[in-house]
């Protein structure tokens, strides 16, 4: 019995895995090495593959999960936070790309329709590679990650109408207003059904689900939601990628993303490596060769022109020169949706056979190198950083254009404490400091956060700490403290070099996520490195030694114990001088929080004097959650209810057996 398709998986993962080991020894990217390997298994390589449409099935598959993943990170608020980057962004990005590309080959001789169909082409940016090297750089959330994500995902809406217009162009577009007007009907159909489906369905068809406890049924309904969605945004005419999008987004709203994620992991993996090998499969190894000269130039000209372009969208965001210079470098390269609408070029004729192939290298070439640029992004923009600026382009570039009163006197600040990120930590810091009357400032990346806070009269202000004018601006040299609150490693070093370039007088204070950056923030010259995994375990087991009911002035000493000798040996230096551990007395009873999932027993319905629990069951019920109210007030008439959590007090054994009874 042949199995359809099996030769051609087996190839392609076989050799896969040969040609990713080999780079993987090189230290080469993984995405290259899928992208050779789809070129030597290809029609224009050793032609080992036949069924390259089924392939190219696979290959969006592996499309549409990388989207899913994405979706289940993100979320439907953080989409509208951004709503202003998808659509100004992603326009300037677009239209701009689309006019100086139809300019340059309009002005070689190319027909004026061929012209605005390249543009088409070239605006168009990776949605897969770009996000799966956003992924893996854990950049996704960075100020840069969220702008490309952005206008991504701007492109794959305007696609559509891209494809619309392309018959047009040639007089065989038929009405195209009826057609668009179908398209925004639909389009506004699938939204809908989107957010009803994240609000009222999806929640409660997962809880149904993961009340079975079925690893299998739990599989399922995932993959049947991703695809579902995919489906009918194919349906109404849009990318099934930008359906896979939504289906993420929905289940993001919901408590089960994570174990979504999770288990669409391995799929994606698997499919994705298919899309690059089928994209490496579309080159043309003769022409790329016989024409290299000419490829190169070319393809290095779409990578300055694209990157260029990128940045001046987040320019025009007055997102600061590190973020505009990080968004050209994540988005230089032609996308795979480019692609499938240069079919459609073809099958109009807006596209020669040359002007194709040459397209088709050009692509690939950008493709190839876009985990180069993201390897060494931090170097090329330390290198674009130092480029010498007109004196007036640098001060728009780095300072606010108009400073009022209030701004203005922030510079006159002397001992005050500078704040570099403003999310939960850097709030937190701000309301100690105005408790202590401590004067303050904030740097802050999003415009938006900038805009909302000052106008709740915070003095805070956009700019890039790890440029040295922004610092001098807000007298960092002046400054006794600063707090890096910052989740990007990469730019907290980059931070304390700056302040260091400028004085050694302010104390540092540095949050990191992970032990091991420490060392590195000390050697830069922070003074203080609080990691957050290491300040996380802390609290976890004082909450353990309080429900050991530790006393808290125990509980406390042990912690100041830990800190300071774990502090010390986490510095550059250590001390080894170490305090002895307190003899923790640990009694044998305990606090749990049970949840009440019975419908019916000896407990769900009845009075705390009814069911008898000090008396039968031997535990002490303390308080009790119910629909988000906490009761506290507990007496003898007091009811337990089905979906009830309770906070009981007890011994192990007892509380053990208390929680069988009211389990379903």
């Amino acid at each position: 019995m042949q199995i359809p398709l099996l030769q051609e998986v087996v190839i392609i993962l076989g050799l896969s895995v040969l040609v990713i080991l080999i780079f993987q020894r090189l230290k080469l990217p993984t995405i290259l090495g899928f992208l050779l390997t789809g070129v030597l298994i290809g029609p224009y390589g050793f032609s080992l593959i036949q069924a390259t449409h089924e392939v190219e099935v696979l290959a969006e598959i592996g499309v549409i999960l990388l989207l899913f993943v994405i979706g289940l990170e993100f979320s439907l608020k953080s989409l509208m936070a951004i709503k202003k980057t998808v659509f100004v962004g992603g326009s300037v990005q677009v239209f701009v790309t689309i006019g100086v590309t139809a300019l340059s080959f309009y002005l070689t001789g190319q027909a004026l329709t061929s012209s605005i169909f390249m543009g088409f082409l070239f605006a168009l940016s990776s949605t897969a590679i770009v996000l799966k090297l956003l992924q893996e750089s854990g950049a996704m959330n960075t100020p840069h990650g969220k702008i490309s994500l952005a206008i991504l995902i701007y492109q794959d809406i305007i696609v559509v109408p891209m494809m619309l217009v392309t018959p047009l162009m040639v007089g065989d577009g038929g009405n195209l207003w009826e057609a668009i007007l179908i398209l925004v009907g639909k389009a506004l159909a699938v939204i809908l059904a989107v957010i009803l489906g994240s609000r009222y369905i999806v929640p409660r068809l997962l809880y149904a689900v993961a009340r079975t406890k079925s690893k299998e049924l739990f599989v399922l309904t995932v993959v049947v939601l991703c695809f579902s969605v995919a489906w009918m945004t194919s349906i109404a005419g849009l990318s099934l990628a930008l359906g896979a999008f939504m289906a993420g987004l929905i289940i993001s709203e919901s408590e089960y993303s994570h174990q979504a994620t999770a288990n669409i992991l391995p799929f994606r993996e698997i499919f994705t490596s298919f899309f690059f090998v089928s994209i490496g499969m579309l080159l043309d190894v003769q022409f790329f060769v016989s024409h290299l000269g000419w490829v190169l130039l070319f393809a290095f000209m779409v990578m300055m022109a694209k990157a260029l372009i990128a940045s001046l969208a987040a320019l025009v965001l007055r997102y600061p020169i590190r973020t505009v210079l990080l968004t050209g470098l994540a988005l230089f390269q032609v996308g795979e949706f480019a692609f499938i609408l240069s079919k459609t070029g073809l099958e109009y004729n807006l596209l020669s056979d040359e002007l194709y192939q040459y397209f088709l290298a050009i692509s690939l070439m950008t493709m190839a190198v876009t985990p180069f640029v993201f390897k060494y992004s931090d170097v090329i923009l330390a290198v674009l950083v130092k480029t010498p600026l007109p004196k007036n382009f640098s001060r728009i570039m780095y300072h606010p254009r108009h400073a009022s009163d209030a701004e203005q006197a922030a510079y006159d600040f002397n001992d005050h404490l500078v704040i570099i990120g403003y999310g939960i930590n850097g709030k937190n810091v701000a309301k100690a400091a105005r408790f202590a009357n401590i004067p303050y400032v904030i740097l802050e990346l999003n415009p938006d956060t900038v805009r909302e806070e000052r106008a709740k009269g915070e003095p805070i202000y956009f700019g890039d700490a790890t440029q040295e004018p922004i610092l001098t601006h807000i007298n960092i040299q002046l400054a006794r403290v600063v707090v890096v609150a910052i989740s990007d490693p990469e730019a907290t070093k980059r931070i304390i070099v700056s302040i260091r370039g400028i004085s050694q007088k302010p104390h540092i204070i540095i949050r990191t996520r992970f032990i091991q950056e420490m060392a590195d923030n000390y050697s830069l010259g922070a003074n203080e490195v609080i990691p957050e995994e290491f300040e996380t375990s802390i609290e976890i087991f004082s909450r353990v030694l309080s429900k050991y009911l530790v006393p808290q002035d125990e509980v406390e000493q042990f912690i100041g114990q830990i800190r300071e000798g774990s502090y010390r040996m986490f510095r550059p230096v250590a001390n080894g001088n170490e305090k002895k551990g307190t003899a923790l007395q640990i009694p044998d009873i305990e606090i749990s929080t049970l949840k009440v999932t019975s419908n019916s027993n000896e407990v769900v319905g009845k009075s705390i004097a009814d069911c008898q629990l000090r008396k039968k069951y031997h535990v002490t019920l303390l308080a009790i959650k119910r629909n988000e109210v906490y009761l506290t007030d507990i007496d003898i008439a007091t009811q337990i209810e089905t979906y009830d959590i309770l906070f009981v007090f007890g011994r192990p054994e007892h509380i053990a057996a208390f929680n069988q009874l009211i389990e379903a």
